[in-house]
């Protein structure tokens, strides 16, 4: 029997909302009317409490799902004995009046296969995290829900009675559901539908053609891409780890944390995946939105913010909700964000500077170059020599790691080259002497004896975010050192299926029981990166096995029997896998598909 743990969920979105559509048809989470909203349908975290919109039939069944090719637009098949039936749902985005429609409107198109199923629609959305149970009131074709701060309305071609009385009735011809959250639809259902679809379809596979997918498991990074695209909330650039809140790292290991909003940490790595595949508009709006935060700091970064910038992001726990398979706390809010977390100051330099030397950007046209270089260098200057809390928020834990010094290192190292392009020598000088203050720093943390770096000063721990120093060129990927560290990491880490633990001491919740999958992307890049090829396509491949039947991959894996676990799917998972193709395309010289 196999008990592999997986997420049952596809996701669809538009880049202003997120919806995970369960395999038996239920919307198992809907946050309206914001990313990191409540919840309108939760039952992904209490399936009582969390509402309900299924579409089922009378009796037994079985179920698929799929993707319509290069789309974000999920198919769910439901076959009860001799009948079956296909739901359609997506969330609309398209061009528009020279700009994107994309409305908080999610449509179920919900069309016969096979000779006439009976089914029933249960709708009963919820408001404040399954607190408010709504009203609910007829029209002629819809259906109005009262108690959240604005009207939730599903308009549709089927009888309302049978929604409202949730009664069987015979799926003979095909039925639309369109739920809308403020502005209800208001105009003809059918064709409003339909004409939507096309577009959405049109929008999401131009999108594809215009993305630079190199030639190494294209499927997979093209899945990738897409969830990486809809986890930018696009009317600031955020760009948020994952869609969820409170699905644990481990069962029953009290690790549940809310990953709806957007960590300046992954800045790079984030940017690093939207220019492999060619798309500058994300990043540009991405730029946008760290700029906003950059200009309204004063001393420091926060390692979080909210997908509008802001900062109080007050951690609380909800304990009316039973929690992912009962797994509690629920968390709302993120304490991290109290964090002091010193790499954050790099990433922001290295995301800058595709702006100075990559002449697709116009650099020139940035008359605040100056003052936004020495702003940032400035915030290292004040806290290159302080201990903090480390890529992974150790909560009571601080030291001078290796990994915040080596992105101070990588950022003075971009904004050296900066300010090379507008001719600033001052800039160029600062630049260079924190460069070689981070250096220092990251020399602390080597062990000769072990030939390898640990993850901080005066520790025996090793750190697979440490691998990073091969891909940021701190370490000469050609040099037996860089070999050295590798082979010391791996030994420690890996697991013996080829999932990569983040470390194995003891944090803040004891010893961690499941591998980060991040890190096992970033192992694969070291291998490419340290010339061990043929290691790093075996690895890639055998990591594809840990995805959801839709190419979706969560935060953990546990590494006794590849159960996904954390927050699903995990945008920074798929950012991972991204890089990581095209770090091994390069080496094949497959810079695009042949």
């Amino acid at each position: 029997m196999n008990t592999r743990h997986t997420y049952q969920t596809g996701i669809i979105g538009n880049c202003a909302f997120l919806a995970h559509i369960n395999r038996n048809t239920n919307v198992d989470w809907l946050c309206w009317p914001r990313m990191d909203s409540s919840f309108v349908f939760g039952g992904l975290l209490d399936k009582q409490k969390g509402g309900e919109f299924s579409i089922l039939p009378e009796g037994e069944y079985e179920s698929k799902q799929y993707y319509l090719d290069n789309t974000n637009i999920l198919c769910t098949e439901v076959t009860h004995g001799d009948t079956s039936y296909r739901i359609t749902d997506f969330a609309p985005r398209f061009l528009q009046f020279e700009r994107f429609f994309k409305p908080l409107m999610l449509i179920r198109k919900i069309e016969p296969l096979s000779s006439s199923a009976r089914i029933k629609v249960t709708c009963k959305p919820v408001c404040d995290y399954g607190g408010a149970q709504l009203g609910m009131f007829r029209g002629s074709n819809h259906i109005e829900f009262a108690g959240c701060e604005e009207r939730i309305r599903v308009t549709t071609n089927i009888p309302i009675n049978y929604l409202i009385e949730e009664q069987y009735f015979v799926l003979n011809e095909t039925k639309y559901l369109v739920m809308t959250y403020g502005n209800p639809l208001e105009a003809p259902l059918q064709s409003t539908a339909e004409h939507f679809l096309r577009e959405t379809t049109a929008y999401w596979r131009t999108w594809i053609k215009h993305s630079s997918i190199a030639g190494f498991y294209q499927t997979y990074v093209i899945r990738s891409a897409l969830t990486l695209k809809i986890h930018q909330y696009e009317d600031t650039g955020a760009v948020i780890a994952a869609s969820t809140t409170s699905l644990p790292e481990s069962p029953g290991s009290g690790r549940n944390w809310d990953y709806r909003y957007c960590w300046l940490r992954d800045t790079y790595y984030v940017l690093t995946a939207l220019s492999h595949i060619g798309h500058f508009e994300e990043m540009e709006h991405y730029f946008n939105y760290v700029t906003d935060i950059s200009l309204s700091e004063d001393f420091r970064y926060q390692p979080l913010y909210g997908i509008t910038g802001q900062k109080a992001l007050t951690e609380t726990i909800l304990p009316h909700l039973d929690g992912y398979m009962g797994n509690q706390p629920v968390r709302i809010g993120n304490q991290a964000y109290e964090h002091i977390q010193n790499d954050i100051y790099g990433q922001v330099l290295i995301s800058m500077l595709p702006l100075y030397t990559d002449h697709r950007f116009i650099f020139s046209e940035r008359k605040d170059s100056e003052r936004w270089i020495d702003f940032i260098l400035s915030k290292i200057e004040r806290t290159i020599d302080e201990k903090d809390a480390g890529i992974w928020e150790f909560r009571n834990i601080a030291n001078i790691h290796c990994y915040s010094n080596l992105f101070q290192w990588a950022g003075c190292a971009a904004a050296e080259k900066m300010a090379k392009t507008i001719g600033n020598k001052e800039l160029e000088q600062k630049a260079a002497r924190l460069k070689d203050q981070a250096g220092i720093h990251i020399e602390s943390c080597y062990d000769a004896t072990r030939k390898v770096y640990t993850n901080a000063a005066g520790s025996l721990n090793l750190d697979a975010s440490t691998l990073q120093l091969i891909m940021m060129n701190y370490l000469d990927p050609a040099s037996e050192r860089a070999r050295d560290h590798l082979a010391a990491v791996e030994k420690e880490l890996k697991a013996s299926n080829g999932l990569f633990y983040r470390y194995l001491h003891s944090d803040d919740f004891g010893k961690p029981k499941t591998t980060f999958l991040v890190c096992a992307f970033w192992y694969v890049e070291a291998l490419a990166c340290v010339g061990r090829l043929d290691d790093a396509m075996r690895e890639f491949e055998n990591l594809l096995q840990y995805s959801n039947h839709l190419l979706l991959f969560s935060e953990d894996v546990d590494a006794t029997d590849g159960s996904q676990w954390g927050n699903f799917p995990q945008a920074y998972s798929h950012v991972g896998l991204m890089n990581a193709a095209y770090r091994i395309a390069m080496k094949l010289d497959r810079p695009i598909f042949l």
